[in-house]
């Protein structure tokens, strides 16, 4: 396969390039595009992110209701956000992998802004409808064929502490995992 710099068309000489006229980033280097994805530190942070976030969960909810609940693992909703800070986490960590001018880190910083804004907005206000519509289904006679339905999860969306919260955590992850990964790779990571 061709390095990237050499790919030519033959019909469109407009979208002729040569290896000259491509930027050198870190993502176009070998030593980066060569790593095994086990040693990828953006999916490293991300995912480190989401595992811490969602234990700190099982804690959060010990805190405040003096019983454990593991089921906190695997949930959404609640104190920190862990969908923030799995994205957070992501893009800090390709903001310190491949710069900040780069189009990966641009393309990472909009969709965790869009994952933060949905998880306050859209999600928290389901959340809420879901809480007003069990209500009123369990306030109905025992007749009444809805009584008996299950009730609708309540605990979808994160208030902005808890987004907050999830987007320090990632940002803190992922700076900790970059400092590691320089380290271990002697300072050129």
């Amino acid at each position: 396969m061709r390095p990237f710099g050499e790919i030519t068309t033959a019909s469109s000489s407009w979208l002729s390039t040569t290896h000259d006229s491509v930027p050198t980033s870190p993502s176009f280097t070998s030593s980066s595009s060569s790593r095994p994805i086990y040693m990828n530190y953006a999916i490293l942070s991300a995912l480190a992110a989401f595992a811490l976030a969602q234990s700190i969960k099982v804690f959060t909810t010990w805190y405040r209701e003096h019983r454990w609940d593991l089921k906190q693992l695997i949930g959404s909703g609640g104190m920190p956000s862990s969908h923030s800070a799995t994205v957070t986490a992501l893009a800090v960590a390709v903001g310190l992998q491949d710069g900040l001018g780069a189009s990966s880190f641009a393309i990472a910083l909009i969709v965790a802004c869009i994952v933060m804004y949905d998880a306050t907005g859209v999600r928290l206000q389901a959340g809420r409808q879901a809480e007003v519509l069990n209500q009123i289904v369990y306030g109905l006679p025992a007749e009444h064929p809805l009584a008996e339905s299950r009730p609708l999860r309540e605990l979808l969306g994160h208030t902005p502490p808890q987004v907050i919260a999830g987007g320090l955590l990632g940002m803190m992850t992922a700076t900790i995992i970059h400092l590691i990964n320089l380290i271990y790779s002697g300072g050129t990571a």
